[in-house]
């Protein structure tokens, strides 16, 4: 399967996020190097605090994911307001060397350097871009409010 239908894949379990005005709705699955689901999680799954990745690497602990790849439909966090660590560092601890996303993180809550400390890590990032649009559609309850209800502005977002 191609990271198309991976990522494809993400943002489809992003809608199982309830949507609410503090955080986005994010869906993650980690596809092992055989090209099997590992885990899959999205934001809020098991605990009101815990962003898609984190879901999904929670069903990992311990396991071995040298080869894995993480698909998320938005860029991993760099800083959290309700937890000790970010979704970049879990992703680089958990020994991940391989992140697939479709939209870079819009500056409401954090600083959206996802990218930037995963290449740093030595983590290959891929972007696909080409799904961007679907995921400011599903997170418009948090990016229409925070430019103000403007529904132009989901577009610029969609890079």
């Amino acid at each position: 399967m191609s990271d198309a239908h991976w990522l494809a894949a993400a943002v489809e379990c992003s809608r199982l996020s309830p949507p609410a005005p503090d955080h986005y709705a994010v869906g993650a699955v980690i596809v092992g190097a055989g090209g099997r689901v590992l885990a899959t999680g999205f934001t809020s799954e098991t605990d009101p605090h815990y962003h898609a990745e984190e879901a999904a690497l929670a069903k990992l602990a311990g396991a071995d994911l040298t080869g894995a790849t993480v698909y998320s439909s938005l860029e991993p966090c760099t800083t959290r307001r309700s937890r000790p660590r970010s979704c970049t560092g879990l992703i680089v601890d958990a020994g991940i060397r391989r992140v697939v996303f479709a939209l870079r993180e819009p500056p409401v809550f954090a600083d959206g350097r996802g990218i930037e400390q995963l290449l740093a890590a030595g983590v290959e990032v891929v972007e696909l871009p080409e799904y961007a649009g679907t995921v400011a559609e599903i997170n418009a309850h948090v990016l229409l409010l925070s430019e103000g209800g403007k529904s132009g502005e989901r577009a610029s977002l969609a890079r």
